[in-house]
């Protein structure tokens, strides 16, 4: 079972693919997508769509998780990081995968145990769980990661449920 996470944003979009098989979880390949800031946002998103449509087409992932929102200060970077959500779930939807969602409280609660954990800490779980030599870079491949590993322990046959 191959899994697609996802950490959304419009300036960088982080990408894993983890694979659970009979058990074991383990990397088969993770990054991240960058967009030029100074670019206007409906070309960013056009570029982040057709990128995931890429992964998608490239390792055929069969579950795609996104982490869901949470920004509490600057508006502006909540919407545009909305947007890039939008077309990240549109590819996923279009190519029929399951989708599911999680908040940075799951996922740090799933991999450290506590949601409050900082990104150090969810990182070296990361590491740990599957066995990396080192903490996966940039942070937002890290980040994806970690979401795609949240579903996993929430389903650990990954397509019985969905949210």
């Amino acid at each position: 079972m191959k899994v697609l996470g996802i950490d959304p944003g419009t300036g960088r979009v982080g990408w894993a693919i983890v694979e659970h098989d009979k058990g074991n979880d383990s990397l088969i390949k993770c990054g991240c997508f960058e967009t030029k800031s100074k670019s206007e946002l409906p070309g960013r998103l056009q570029k982040i769509y057709l990128y995931i449509q890429e992964i998608i087409t490239k390792f055929k992932p069969d579950v795609f998780v996104v982490e869901s929102l949470f920004f509490s200060t600057n508006a502006k970077t909540a919407f545009d990081v909305g947007a890039a959500r939008g077309v990240i779930l549109l590819a996923g939807e279009e190519a029929k995968i399951p989708i599911f969602q999680y908040t940075p409280l799951q996922v740090k609660s799933s991999l450290v145990g506590y949601g409050q954990a900082d990104k150090k800490q969810v990182q070296f779980m990361v590491t740990k769980i599957l066995h990396l030599k080192e903490i996966p870079k940039p942070d937002d491949a890290a980040d994806a990661i970690a979401i795609a590993l949240t579903h996993m322990f929430h389903h650990p046959n990954p397509l019985k449920a969905r949210n």
